[in-house]
């Protein structure tokens, strides 16, 4: 590679005197730039054994202790006095049990339920500033002038490939961040109910069996919440890695910088996809050069030969008797195999016609899902206003003392649940529309699993009790 220097202009004799200036310019920019020659590149500092970094950040919930077991009176005058200090305790909050408990949460003598909200004010992750710092990294996603259209298409293929993986691993990190804030707020909601089932057995009103009930119920919250940690920890690995951060630090701070929650699905879908196999084939440019290819390969070849070749096949293709569907199919032409000509032909033939049927076959399959997200979202969505209404009429009758505590944590175990289940069904239309743009974009998507759907509500029902 040819290095170019700054070299002074000629001078002449008026300029004689600037000679001595003009050597010394010369010599200081020829010197090497001190603070440019020192600072050490950021792969090679991350690719470097020695490099320190923090521990990485573990969010594991603390191991639940045993319950304590509730006071038991002895005799009556024993019980009336512990009954006496529970209503006691009740009526100094105007809505009882529930009022107590929450005041009791909020004491700052009570350790809280960690979620990883560390209230650091760092500039927002969207996904716009992300792709520009996934860029960065990827020199091989760039094309220039110099490039022939096969070129171009292969970049602009593997560019929209890596645009979709980084859309799902945001859209994923952003709904694991919210996701353990339900969890978390059902694990207080567990919690409350258990230790108002710890006080109800105090006070003789329950049995040992209805306590232990709640307590198995918040066990079971504290699981769902542990699975929920884990999971928003490995989205947000995976966003690290496709933004090239390497330091556990940043990482820890990653989460912070994502937004609260993801956009509503819009009410309508987009219009002007009526034709989606058009859209799709069109927009996938390796398919219009590997047609291109395909022609050329079939006008070297005349219709007879073609002709000949089709008719081999289907006598190939005839189930001979005592053969098994495991043995493959025999030309017995020699004259056609030796063929080169026709067998490029028949070769780039095949493999259009399989890739035009894949893609077709995308194209169905992502609109669909992308329907049926969409419609999903919306169904989710209202069924969570109907709940939150329900609540809202449960916590009415509540403090007009026509329905107890249990059915207020209840019905608010029920919203949280609701509102998970559309949390879950907003990120599952949001990947959905991270696939279609992908197809448009020319990139290739793996259908989505059949059970993939299932599983999601079934994650989700299970995380909201």
């Amino acid at each position: 590679m040819t290095v170019f220097r700054w070299q002074p202009p000629p001078l002449s004799p008026s300029t004689e005197g600037w000679r001595p200036a003009f050597a010394v310019l010369a010599l200081a920019l020829s010197l090497p730039l001190p603070a440019l020659a020192q600072t050490p590149s950021a792969a090679l500092v991350a690719s470097d054994p020695a490099t320190p970094s923090t521990p990485p950040a573990l969010m594991a919930l603390p191991a639940p202790e045993p319950a304590a077991a509730p006071e038991r009176p002895t005799d009556i005058e024993a019980a009336r006095a512990i009954w006496q200090r529970a209503n006691q305790r009740v009526a100094e909050f105007p809505r009882g049990h529930v009022d107590l408990l929450r005041w009791e949460a909020q004491n700052p003598a009570r350790p809280s339920i960690e979620t990883g909200e560390t209230g650091v004010n760092t500039p927002e992750l969207d996904m716009a500033v992300a792709l520009r710092q996934s860029l960065r990294h990827r020199p091989g996603l760039f094309t220039h002038a110099g490039m022939n259209d096969l070129e171009r298409a292969t970049v602009q293929r593997a560019y929209a490939e890596h645009v979709r993986a980084l859309q799902r691993a945001w859209i994923d990190a952003v709904s694991a961040r919210q996701r353990l804030r339900l969890m978390g707020e059902s694990l207080e909601a567990a919690a409350t109910g258990a230790e108002l089932g710890r006080r109800m057995v105090q006070a003789g009103n329950w049995s040992q069996a209805r306590l232990l009930r709640e307590q198995l119920t918040e066990a079971q919250a504290q699981q769902t919440w542990t699975r929920a940690a884990q999971a928003q920890q490995a989205a947000t690995e995976q966003l690290a890695r496709l933004l090239g951060m390497w330091d556990a630090q940043a990482v820890g701070q990653l989460t912070q910088r994502l937004p609260a929650q993801l956009p509503e699905p819009p009410a309508q879908l987009s219009p002007g996809a009526a034709d989606v196999e058009t859209a799709v084939l069109r927009s996938q440019p390796l398919l219009a050069q590997q047609r291109l290819k395909a022609q050329r390969a079939l006008v070297a070849v005349s219709p007879e030969r073609r002709a000949a070749w089709s008719q081999a096949v289907d006598e190939a293709l005839k189930t001979p008797t005592g053969a098994t569907p495991w043995l493959a199919p025999q030309i017995g032409d020699l004259r056609l195999v030796r063929d080169h000509s026709l067998e490029a032909a028949v070769e780039a033939e095949s493999a259009l016609l399989m890739a035009a049927a894949e893609r077709r076959s995308m194209a169905r399959e992502a609109w669909r899902q992308l329907h049926a997200q969409h419609t999903g979202a919306l169904q989710t969505q209202h069924a969570l206003r109907l709940q939150t209404a329900q609540e809202q009429e449960t916590l009415l009758r509540y403090n007009g003392m026509l329905q107890s505590s249990w059915d207020l944590l209840a019905s608010a175990g029920e919203r949280l649940g609701a509102l998970d289940a559309a949390m879950m069904a907003r990120r599952d239309f949001w990947l959905a529309q991270a696939d279609w743009d992908a197809l448009l974009a020319g990139a290739d998507v793996e259908p989505a699993s059949p059970g993939a759907s299932s599983d999601n509500n079934k994650r989700a029902a299970a995380g909201g009790h």
